[in-house]
């Protein structure tokens, strides 16, 4: 039977790491094993995971600072079991996640992505709604009742018009994850690229309605920092001329054109030009991105 890792690459808030171990000690499916590693110094944090007392835990802390990408490619590293999840170390499991996805797999077990039902919520933890969420929900989102299996062109062309999973809560299955690393030249936009090289090698995504997954949405996280400063989208404009180039190439001219127009990326930027306009900065990012007619991709740049 399969056994979900579950990765949590740690830096920042320990009460918000803690709330998020505990949600996975309380899975109604045993057959899990979690992995937090630490990729900061709090020296109250290796005596909490020794109290734990739970076998299927394992707490390791880094050497030296990993920094976020590298973090998370140390946690795919570690994985050695059928089924992996990097969840976030601020999100929560709902008591039924593990069981739900090991359900999936079993009627799906070639499916290299699996996305459960999500709710959001902000950081006191209560369900809340944003604009961002609710594109993702009404404009991109396909429509199905209980599950929905996509692949290929098509599956590429869901993701590129808008990004409607929620990285945190996928289930991967390993050995499709652990071919791939999280590229170093990306902070924000990293789970896009990994997941766009994962549908280029055939992988199929199969969404289930079930509800098992709490995603935190707030303003501390990285990728609403950089949003509002428009670093997000310099790299999000050099990341869709180079898929579609990408998309060109593998014979999937459709999925080249959405990504070459990347409007959902422009309607972000514009949404977030009244936050960065307080903030004193990033604007000129954002106005080139959401009325510019696209980059040329880095690679074609070069000689």
């Amino acid at each position: 039977m399969s056994t979900v890792d579950i990765m949590m690459p740690f830096y920042g808030d320990v009460a918000m790491m803690q709330a998020s171990v505990r949600s996975v000690l309380a899975q109604d499916d045993p057959r899990w094993r979690l992995t937090v590693v630490d990729d900061g110094d709090d020296p109250a944090v290796p005596g909490w995971f020794a109290g734990i007392g739970d076998e299927r835990v394992r707490y390791l802390r880094n050497p030296e600072n990993l920094g976020l990408t590298g973090n998370f490619n140390r946690c795919v590293e570690l994985v050695e079991h059928e089924l992996a999840v990097l969840i976030g170390c601020d999100d929560l499991m709902l008591p039924n996640y593990v069981g739900v996805v090991r359900g999936v797999h079993a009627d799906h077990p070639d499916a290299g992505i699996i996305q459960p039902g999500v709710r959001v919520i902000d950081s006191a933890g209560d369900e809340t709604r944003t604009l961002v969420d609710e594109a993702k929900r009404i404009l991109y989102k396909p429509r199905f009742d209980r599950r929905l299996e996509l692949a290929g062109e098509a599956l590429a062309v869901s993701l590129l018009r808008g990004d409607w999973l929620y990285f945190p809560a996928i289930c991967w299955r390993s050995a499709a994850l652990k071919e791939l690393r999280f590229r170093p030249d990306l902070r924000v936009i990293q789970d896009l690229a990994l997941l766009m090289e994962l549908v280029r090698r055939g992988e199929r995504l199969v969404a289930d309605r079930t509800v098992c997954f709490s995603y935190r949405r707030h303003d501390a996280s990285e990728s609403s920092s950089t949003a509002f400063d428009g670093s997000r989208f310099t790299e999000a404009g050099e990341f869709f001329a180079d898929i579609a180039e990408q998309m060109a190439a593998h014979g999937w001219p459709r999925a080249a054109r959405v990504a070459r127009l990347h409007l959902s990326s422009r309607l972000f930027a514009l949404t977030n030009l009244p936050g960065a306009l307080r903030a004193g900065g990033g604007v000129r990012p954002l106005v080139r991105h959401a009325f510019g007619p696209g980059r040329v991709s880095p690679r074609a740049r070069r000689p």
